[in-house]
C-alpha cells in the first residue's frame, strides 16, 4: 500500500511541478499563458515558482513513502 501511495503522490508532484515551471516560463519569457494552471488559479508570475517547489516536495515525499522497509542489521 505504501508503494501505491508513494507512486501516486510522486506522480501528482511531477504534474504540479511541471505546470508551475511551464506557467512561470511562459509568463516570464514569452508573456503568454501555457498549460492549464492559469485556468485554475490566477497567480503572479513569481508565485508559479512556489508551485514548482510544492511539486518538488511532493515528489520527494512520494519517493520516501514508497521506499521499502529498512534493512535489519545482522550482528
Amino acid at each position: 500500500m505504501r508503494t501505491t501511495i508513494g507512486y501516486t503522490i510522486e506522480s501528482i508532484g511531477y504534474v504540479v511541478g511541471a505546470q508551475g515551471l511551464i506557467s512561470f516560463g511562459s509568463q516570464a519569457f514569452f508573456g503568454t499563458e501555457w498549460g492549464w494552471m492559469h485556468k485554475v488559479v490566477g497567480l503572479p508570475t513569481s508565485a508559479y515558482l512556489g508551485v514548482f517547489a510544492v511539486g518538488l516536495v511532493l515528489v520527494a515525499i512520494g519517493v520516501r513513502t514508497r521506499k521499502g522497509p529498512a534493512r535489519r542489521k545482522v550482528a
